[in-house]
């Protein structure tokens, strides 16, 4: 109990230390960007996976505080699927989006399904693949998985969509992945969700993506990248999201989370995140 407690108040003064000394000032800085104003409230829990891994419905309180209106899940760390529905009722929080290992996928389908519809999920995404999965033939294999799983969870009211790294664009004898699963999976069944610091660490214009392949990428992970190519909060980097946002139509989106793979300090990251986005919304 007294665990429970030191975490409890652990995250709620985080989140009050955070928000009074950083997000006024965050808001009044820069001009609004018009012609660019996309909804993006929703972060990835990835980002924050330090104190989920400690207190899951601590940490969604949490996050609601600072001002996130919608989560995407990566991992539910034991929690029941109708608990985390009964916590994200209770703080006003929806969750579009969950991301399931290819090894749930291919393992337990139905408890994923089944788990997915409880919590009330629209995108179930494969975020990740081994190195050892990273062959033509695997990926040749993967966009028939997909085609099949995609049908089953749609089936179920859910939109199965791929999420990329810059792996997925190393060439091996012409056979470019992304490329690959973008033609070989049909649109309906398989929809995309677009890691922004990723196709740019990979050398790739988001918006050539976006007109070759209109309205298949509903879902974007909103991250920055500085000069030297490291992964930064969002708008400390280089990265023109306002310009990206105005493709946004084009592209199909319909959910945007923030995130940072590897914080120093996760709520001051989502905060200070959170914060640039509306700033360039004029909020």
């Amino acid at each position: 109990m007294n665990n429970k407690m030191n975490r409890r108040d652990f995250l709620n003064l985080s989140v009050a230390a955070v928000t009074s000394s950083m997000l006024p000032s965050a808001l009044a800085g820069g001009s609004p960007t018009t012609g660019s104003r996309v909804p993006v409230s929703g972060v990835q829990l990835y980002t924050v996976r330090t104190l989920m891994e400690r207190d899951v419905t601590e940490t969604l309180k949490a996050l609601a505080a600072i001002g996130y209106k919608q989560v995407e899940f990566a991992g539910y760390y034991g929690v029941k699927p109708g608990e985390i529905r009964k916590v994200l009722n209770g703080e006003g929080l929806a969750a579009p989006s969950a991301h399931l290992q290819l090894s749930e996928l291919r393992a337990n389908f139905a408890e994923s399904v089944e788990a997915a519809a409880e919590i009330g999920h629209r995108y179930a995404v494969l975020p990740w693949l081994a190195e050892d999965e990273r062959t033509p033939d695997n990926y040749r294999q993967l966009a028939e998985e997909l085609n099949r799983w995609g049908e089953q969870f749609r089936a179920a009211g859910i939109q199965l969509a791929y999420h990329n790294h810059d792996f997925e664009f190393e060439v091996t004898d012409g056979f470019i992945p992304y490329h690959h699963l973008l033609e070989a999976t049909d649109p309906q069944l398989v929809s995309f969700e677009m890691d922004l610091f990723w196709m740019h660490k990979a050398g790739r214009d988001p918006l050539a993506y976006f007109r070759k392949y209109p309205g298949r990428f509903p879902l974007w992970h909103i991250k920055d990248m500085d000069k030297a190519g490291n992964m930064v909060n969002v708008g400390a980097g280089l990265i023109d999201f306002p310009e990206i946002f105005k493709a946004a139509k084009t592209a199909g989106y319909r959910f945007g989370f923030v995130e940072h793979d590897s914080p120093e300090n996760p709520l001051q990251s989502v905060t200070a995140s959170l914060a640039a986005v509306h700033r360039w919304n004029g909020r």
